[in-house]
């Protein structure tokens, strides 16, 4: 596994801390970065689907009006 040294603002340590220390998610501060990479990494694979998705033709709605709408059933 690569070993990386990275600098974190005080409000990102403190809350890298928090997670590790008093909500107990994760055991380390490098398992819970490497979860947060590894959302960050489907987030963008799921984003990147609707993008290729929308502009294909298959889908008529634009992402703003997808969001919208699914805001909209949420509330009902």
């Amino acid at each position: 596994m690569a070993r990386q040294s990275i600098t974190l603002t005080e409000q990102n340590d403190a809350w890298l801390k928090s997670h590790v220390e008093d909500i107990q998610d994760y055991a380390n501060k490098s398992e819970l970065i490497n979860d947060l990479i590894r959302q960050a990494r489907r987030a963008e694979a799921i984003n990147s689907k609707l993008i290729n998705a929308e502009s294909s033709g298959f889908v008529t709605q634009t992402a703003a009006n997808m969001l919208a709408e699914f805001k909209s059933d949420l509330k009902k």
